[in-house]
C-alpha cells in the first residue's frame, strides 16, 4: 500500500483496553502526515527539477554535438584550405620554374644565334677583307702597269711623276678603311 498524507492522517487503529492515548496518536499522525506531505512535495519538486535538468542536458548535448560538428567541419575546412594553399603554392612554383626554364632556354637560343651571327660576320669580314686586298692588289697592278706604259711612252716628260708602288701597304689601307 502506498502511503499518502491523507492515508496517514485518516488511518484508523483498533481499540484495545488500555491502548495508546488517542489524542497523542492523532497528533503524531497529524504531524507525520504534514512531514510526509512536505517530503512528497519536495520529492515531486525534485523530480520536476530532474526532468528539467534532463531536458537541459539533452539540449546541452545537442549543442555540444553541434559544436563538435562545427569544430570538426572547421578543422576539415582548415585542413582543406591548407592543403589547397600548398597545392596552389606548388603549382605556382612549378609554373615559375617552367617559365624560368623557358626564359633560360630562350636566352641560350638567342646567345647561340648571336654567337653564330658573330662567327658569320667574322667570316664575312674575312671574305670582304680578302676581296678588298684582291681589289687593291688588282688596282695596284693596274696602276703599276699604267705607270709603266706611261713612262715607256714619255720617259722624259716634264711633270712626270715616278711612283714607287712597291711600298704600298694593303693592310694599312684596309685598317684605315675599317
Amino acid at each position: 500500500m502506498r502511503y499518502t498524507p491523507y492515508n496517514i492522517k485518516n488511518q484508523e487503529f483498533n481499540r484495545e483496553f488500555r491502548g495508546f492515548d488517542r489524542e497523542e496518536v492523532h497528533t503524531f499522525l497529524e504531524s507525520l502526515s504534514l512531514e510526509f506531505g512536505s517530503l512528497l512535495d519536495e520529492n515531486d519538486k525534485l523530480k520536476k527539477e530532474i526532468d528539467e535538468l534532463k531536458v537541459d542536458i539533452q539540449e546541452y548535448r545537442k549543442v555540444e554535438k553541434s559544436l563538435q560538428y562545427t569544430l570538426l567541419s572547421a578543422q576539415e575546412s582548415s585542413s582543406k584550405a591548407v592543403e589547397s594553399a600548398k597545392k596552389q603554392n606548388s603549382l605556382i612554383i612549378k609554373e615559375a620554374e617552367i617559365k624560368a626554364a623557358q626564359i633560360i632556354e630562350k636566352a641560350k637560343d638567342q646567345e647561340e644565334k648571336l654567337h653564330d651571327s658573330v662567327i658569320q660576320l667574322r667570316e664575312e669580314k674575312k671574305i670582304l677583307i680578302a676581296r678588298l686586298k684582291a681589289m687593291i692588289d688588282t688596282q695596284t697592278k693596274i696602276i703599276d702597269s699604267s705607270s709603266s706604259i706611261i713612262e715607256s711612252k714619255n720617259p722624259t716628260s716634264p711633270g712626270a711623276v715616278k711612283e714607287d708602288n712597291s711600298q704600298i701597304d694593303v693592310d694599312d689601307i684596309l685598317e684605315k678603311l675599317l
